[in-house]
């Protein structure tokens, strides 16, 4: 007698402010569905099915969506990705509920603080793989150096949980570069979304700032680039972490952000792209396949999260494969918690640490080179991991 099917449950944001963030892992999960419909275990072949339900970009629908998918769709693993208030609420409601869950694109000390515990603490159902703040910090002191030895830095960070960790007196950027020779010039918290970055334009300039750093949206960086330039002040790079790792701002409208920047050069952390030499656990599929299988099928830019949204695939399928009872959640998380896998993101290790449930992403260093078919991000500092070639060099502005 055949067994059981085996769920594999997604929360994804289908609609809302998120939604095109979504669409990698959308895709990823048609491209994926001849490899995901089954899974060997001990011998004996399941089915699988995979359902998805829709967070709508808030955290209460997130909640409801983990619900739905254990009592509704009986799945056995739940796996999300994106947004900084929807993410945790996934992740908790998936503890509270006894389902295991893997997520990813969320620095990990912001994941853990964002669900009320700190370092060392170890969850029982939920896991994730990413980057810290720590690896920004490196990644984007790196880049600093390459434009000039000993920067004055000024920090534009807002006043929500990413910002406020940025500045932490473990986590932040100062405790990372300390000794490093850098100035950070922190003005405080400022509300986003921004209506008006004229006073920090101001300040920055009084301070002699040369290079800007942020975790701002794309939008706000917009803005802030347009008043600096008014206030007489042109930082020869400006690092960029959240929205400007994709090629354009996801705001309905959506002005293109890149144009707007004008001649400002930004810089931001690569965590995917096409030249990472990184092959499928599923189908030995490599990076630049999938970016270019993605291009082609879509009509639209190969984004980073596509690699992880992939990985996140491979994770799931690894653990049902491998769980005790894949029929039986704790198995199922149990067998994550094991798990030593090299994906299409690259080697992920769930019993490395840094802190218990997280296996570790580490960050290389991208800049955005006008193009005419539009923005190119290309990496241009590799220190972290030398195997990801280098595609262009780091250009400061005049």
């Amino acid at each position: 007698m055949a067994p059981p099917p085996l769920c594999i449950g997604v929360v994804a944001p289908l609609t809302g402010r998120l939604a095109p963030l979504g669409a990698p892992l959308s895709y990823v999960l048609r491209a994926l569905a001849p490899r995901l419909a089954h899974v060997r275990n001990g011998g004996r072949r399941h089915e699988v099915t995979v359902a998805v339900r829709d967070s709508r970009s808030e955290p209460g629908a997130a909640r409801q969506a983990v619900r739905d998918l254990a009592d509704e769709d009986g799945a056995r693993i739940v796996l999300t990705m994106a947004g900084t208030r929807v993410l945790p609420a996934v992740a908790d409601a998936c503890e509270e509920t006894g389902m295991p869950c893997v997520s990813t694109t969320f620095p990990w000390q912001a994941y853990v603080h964002a669900r009320g515990a700190g370092p060392g603490h170890r969850f029982r159902w939920t896991y994730h793989f990413s980057w810290g703040l720590d690896d920004i910090a490196r990644v984007f002191a790196g880049m600093w150096e390459r434009v000039t030895p000993r920067a004055t830095v000024g920090c534009l960070w807002n006043d929500d949980l990413q910002g406020r960790l940025l500045r932490h007196e473990r986590y932040g950027f100062e405790a990372v570069l300390s000794g490093r020779g850098h100035t950070l010039t922190d003005l405080g918290a400022y509300h986003e979304p921004a209506g008006d970055l004229r006073a920090q334009a101001d300040r920055l300039r009084e301070h002699g700032a040369d290079l800007v750093t942020s975790a701002s949206t794309a939008t706000d960086l917009a803005l802030f680039h347009r008043q600096a330039r008014e206030a007489g002040l042109r930082p020869r790079l400006i690092t960029c972490s959240r929205w400007l790792t994709y090629p354009h701002t996801h705001t309905t409208p959506a002005p293109d952000v890149h144009a707007e920047l004008g001649d400002a050069r930004v810089a931001t952390l690569v965590y995917w792209s096409p030249v990472h030499p990184y092959r499928s656990s599923l189908d030995g599929g490599t990076c630049a396949e999938l970016a270019r299988a993605y291009e082609e099928d879509t009509g639209a830019s190969w984004l980073q999260p596509l690699g992880l949204a992939h990985a996140l695939l491979e994770t799931a399928h690894h653990a049902l494969a491998t769980a005790a009872d894949p029929a039986d959640r704790a198995s199922v998380a149990d067998a994550v918690a094991r798990t030593r896998l090299d994906t299409i993101a690259g080697p992920l290790d769930w019993t490395a640490g840094p802190t218990p449930n997280i296996a570790l992403l580490p960050l290389v260093g991208g800049q955005w080179h006008p193009e005419p078919a539009g923005p190119r991000l290309a990496v241009v500092d590799n220190t972290g991991r030398p195997e990801v070639p280098l595609t262009g060099d780091l250009i400061p502005a005049r």
